[in-house]
């Protein structure tokens, strides 16, 4: 393909760098990304990778817009109030980018649709915001050998790392097992600085696009955690967990939902 007047025009900065230029930007043109909720993490990442060209964006969630998403979910606006939340937001992203084709699942990704709709994706960002959905997400990409970007956000910090399954260190290798997600804090228990999503998930939408594109280093066997309040960014060095009961030598679980996660006695 070749890219048409106005799209040199609309993504010239892309193709000023020579790490994208007209080739690059063409690839985009032809990436296909997964994001797994359009709340915090996933309002900006899915505009970004609209904004970018990421030619076939896919967005999953089953939540319609409530008054308490506007603080942070910058996505959606006030009118959007009581629609779905896949709906308000395809509706933002084409008029960013007419370019991009969006794809939406007004549905929760479960064990039963999982591998059907990621088979589809080139890359897949969990936005997610519960501790079931992530370990479901890391659990889904692991057997359909899908590259994606796990993040969690919680008052004033979040975190992120990129994984390739089977590659690099997993979501399991750190966490291992979910805990039910009414004993982990949440941000409608505990609140979340509006600004802390906007970060994080701009930093995985970047992650999705240098994969796309296969440059720079990727947040593989790093954790990057980001502190609000301290302005601080850390680079943790994480390394695969040989008897992660996903990954690990003697991996117990083995299809997705099979069992819970735990370690055979």
């Amino acid at each position: 393909m070749s890219l048409k007047k106005i799209q040199l025009k609309r993504y010239s900065r892309n193709i000023l760098l020579s790490e994208i230029g007209e080739k690059g930007q063409e690839k985009l043109l032809k990436g296909r990304v997964l994001v797994v909720g359009v709340g915090g993490l996933g309002s900006p990442a899915a505009l970004y990778l609209a904004a970018a060209g990421v030619g076939t964006i896919g967005i999953i969630d089953a939540d319609n817009v409530d008054v308490s998403n506007l603080q942070r979910q910058i996505i959606h606006f006030t009118s959007d109030i009581g629609r779905q939340k896949v709906v308000s937001a395809a509706e933002k992203m084409h008029a960013l980018n007419p370019d991009v084709k969006i794809k939406t699942y007004h549905q929760r990704l479960n064990t039963a649709n999982a591998m059907d709709i990621l088979a589809d994706y080139d890359f897949i960002i969990d936005a997610t915001d519960s501790f079931s959905s992530k370990f479901l997400v890391a659990d889904a990409c692991f057997f359909a050998s899908k590259p994606y970007s796990h993040a969690g956000i919680l008052k004033f910090e979040g975190q992120t790392i990129t994984v390739f399954p089977g590659k690099t260190t997993c979501y399991r290798c750190i966490f291992n097992e979910p805990l039910p997600d009414r004993a982990v804090p949440s941000c409608s228990q505990e609140g979340v600085l509006g600004m802390v999503p906007g970060v994080i998930g701009s930093i995985q939408a970047t992650e999705a696009i240098k994969y796309l594109l296969n440059i720079g280093s990727l947040l593989t066997n790093k954790l990057m955690t980001y502190n609000a309040l301290n302005m601080e960014f850390r680079k943790v060095n994480v390394t695969r967990n040989k008897n992660c009961p996903l990954c690990g030598e003697n991996a117990i679980i083995k299809k997705i939902g099979g069992d819970r996660g735990k370690r055979k006695k």
